[in-house]
């Protein structure tokens, strides 16, 4: 079952800060006259007499101390608010579980994701509150799935009214072939469905809209990249991943509808596939 962090975070954070607001409100009221009912016991003493007498000081921490709910409650409401406005509204990172958007990201990347650039999202239900810009076509994007409510990785490649169609791994968006480049030819280590029917691996840069980015395919086409076609209708997108021959994606179960977006995928800012090895920040920089 995945774990719905952002609710999580968002119960936490109400659950805290209504027990605070409660102790505002309720306790601390009570805890002051008693306060003063200690004082009344002691009227002989000053302040400064006070702090030194052994009995007027047991008698105030009996009365004066919170209770430890409370006590748990101002200390960490302040932390957990603080994380739940920047993850909801401002950045929140995110690690790549899959190979389906090789060579963009590998397993192990950690990826910063700008939760504002698609419109300011109330957490957890995702409306749309302020909107700020819409999705570009070749966007990097994180989003659920239609069919999932687990956090997802693509790239956008069909926007609301797009036709596309996908053919022996060359895409066509509204009729005009997207032009690809050869990089390079991989080297397959491992055995999978390239290489055991006898393909292999091609790198290239892919030019969507004027912009490239690289994107990998077998040279014996996969199930999803022989021949499709779709016509995006208005409020979805396309997502489809860079690796085309190894990503359950668009392709296969529908269209991205526009209240499920998540963010911009941005930047990677740390490398760390396995937990007992040692982080690395070669793979620093932008997407």
């Amino acid at each position: 079952m995945d774990i719905n962090l952002p609710l999580i975070l968002m119960l936490a954070v109400a659950g805290t800060g209504m027990v605070w607001l409660y102790d505002i409100v309720m306790l601390k009221k009570s805890r002051r006259a008693a306060i003063a009912n200690v004082d009344a016991r002691f009227p002989h003493l000053t302040d400064a007499q006070k702090e030194k007498d052994e009995g007027y000081v047991k008698a105030y921490m009996a009365v004066a101390a919170e209770p430890s709910v409370v006590e748990f409650s101002k200390s960490f409401f302040p932390v957990l608010f603080l994380v739940f406005f920047l993850r909801s509204f401002i950045i929140e990172p995110f690690q790549i579980p899959s190979e389906s958007m090789v060579p963009t990201l590998e397993v192990g990347d950690f990826i910063a994701v700008n939760k504002f650039a698609y419109g300011v999202r109330m957490p957890v239900f995702r409306n749309k509150i302020i909107p700020v810009s819409d999705p570009k076509r070749g966007d990097v994007m994180v989003f659920f799935p239609p069919h999932r409510s687990q956090y997802f990785i693509k790239r956008v490649i069909g926007l609301p009214g797009d036709k596309i169609r996908y053919t022996n791994n060359v895409l066509y968006i509204n009729g005009v072939e997207a032009e690809q480049t050869l990089v390079l030819r991989e080297t397959i280590e491992s055995v999978d469905f390239c290489s055991a029917r006898g393909g292999s691996y091609l790198i290239t840069d892919e030019n969507i809209d004027g912009e490239t980015h690289r994107m990998r395919k077998c040279t014996i086409p996969g199930r999803l990249s022989v021949n499709g076609s779709w016509d995006v209708p208005q409020g979805h997108y396309l997502m489809i991943g860079d690796n085309r021959d190894n990503s359950s994606d668009g392709r296969d179960w529908g269209f991205v509808p526009e209240d499920r977006i998540v963010g911009k995928a941005f930047a990677i800012w740390m490398h760390w596939d396995k937990f007992l090895s040692l982080p690395s920040f070669s793979r620093t920089g932008s997407i």
